[in-house]
């Protein structure tokens, strides 16, 4: 299933590694059974070497990568392959995830699982791992350059979700009302899909009086441009945001209150974030999207794993996307669930992503019972 998005077929790999040491501040953790490098031992979960995985994620800590998808992909690195060694790097500044790159091809990974900050930015490392021999899959975001394999959750639906949801709770304003749409950042592939996505819902509907691609999907850049644009619009005249996340939602519903708007315009979101599953609960953001994450990490290790003991990916993959360099590419692309109030409870709580005194603080109890929260 071509998407159009585009990526690049790999073959002939060279197995030489880099041999340029690159200086790196970050630091990178080795973890597992074997030494870095792979090599030996069965590797668990349908035999086979213990290939040594590279991961490289554009946040730790309490973002959503560091909370769900970090551990999601290490937990089944240790039941597909128990022996594998791993290598793990996160930051959200794309010169140092391009230096941590180079280090880990340095270091003689063999294979490599990316979620880019920068795909275009990171595209010459990207090029240096496919002439050292070493595959990539691209995680959640489409890495430019010859990648082998990419996961992560169909954008175009995600951000038909949005705009449909948006549509509903607009009500009568769906007709005619006015917008403003909160989008990624350009060097993000995703967030033009997720753009091209809903506009495929809204065009034609409603009128778009401002429309924001933010900087480095930067709470505080779309913090700023929310306030252009109820300057722009007026306080009164905005009757919904289409905001691609939910860091953009709270920095929109921020900006919302800050110019005491009211009643607030339903603002939509994306990746199901505490906070934001708190906001909803509250009232004042009105949806966001749930991708369970765990499907996308069960994917991404499958693959990985496979390219690391030299197999094919065919029988992993759902279909392909293309990239600037490279078209054909083995692609595993998954839905999202939509969630409002009403729908917390069957499925964040239900899937174990949130336990309901998680999403109910003390202040939020009364709107937590009316949601049907109770435990």
């Amino acid at each position: 299933m071509g998407l159009g998005v585009g990526l690049p077929a790999v073959k002939g790999r060279s197995r030489g590694r880099a041999s340029t040491a690159v200086a790196i501040a970050a630091v990178l953790t080795l973890a597992g059974a074997c030494t870095a490098g792979g090599g030996g031992g069965d590797g668990g979960g349908g035999g086979g070497h213990s290939p040594t995985v590279g991961l490289l994620l554009p946040g730790g800590g309490a973002s959503r990568f560091g909370q769900f998808d970090k551990p999601l992909i290490e937990k089944k690195l240790g039941e597909l392959c128990p022996s594998c060694p791993t290598a793990v790097a996160a930051t959200p500044d794309p010169a140092m995830q391009r230096q941590q790159l180079e280090s880990m091809i340095t270091r003689g990974v063999d294979v490599l699982i990316i979620a880019a900050v920068d795909p275009q930015l990171l595209r010459p490392s990207v090029e240096d791992a496919h002439r050292a021999g070493i595959p990539v899959v691209a995680y959640d975001r489409l890495a430019q350059g010859p990648i082998s394999g990419y996961v992560t959750f169909d954008g175009a639906k995600v951000g038909k979700l949005q705009g449909t949801a948006l549509l509903k709770a607009m009500g009568a304003k769906a007709h005619g009302g006015q917008i403003v749409m909160m989008n990624g950042a350009t060097t993000d592939p995703n967030a033009g899909w997720f753009k091209r996505g809903a506009l495929s819902v809204l065009a034609g509907k409603v009128r778009i009086g401002k429309s924001y691609d933010t900087v480095g999907w930067r709470p505080e850049n779309a913090f700023v441009d929310m306030r252009a644009a109820i300057a722009a619009l007026g306080a009164g005249r905005i009757d919904g945001v289409l905001a691609a996340n939910d860091s953009l939602a709270g920095a929109v519903i921020s900006a919302l209150n800050a110019t005491k708007v009211r009643p607030l315009p339903p603002v939509t979101g994306q990746d199901a974030d505490l906070a934001a599953v708190r906001r909803i609960v509250g009232g004042d953001q009105y949806m966001t999207v749930y991708k369970p994450y765990k499907s996308a990490a069960d994917a991404a290790v499958e693959m990985a794993v496979a390219l690391g003991r030299g197999k094919s990916v065919a029988s992993i993959a759902t279909g392909t996307v293309a990239n600037s360099t490279v078209k054909d590419i083995p692609a595993v692309l998954l839905p999202s669930v939509p969630v409002t109030t009403g729908d917390i409870k069957d499925t964040l709580v239900k899937d174990g992503m949130y336990t309901i005194a998680q999403i109910c603080p003390p202040n939020l109890r009364s709107a937590c019972a009316k949601a049907g929260l109770t435990p």
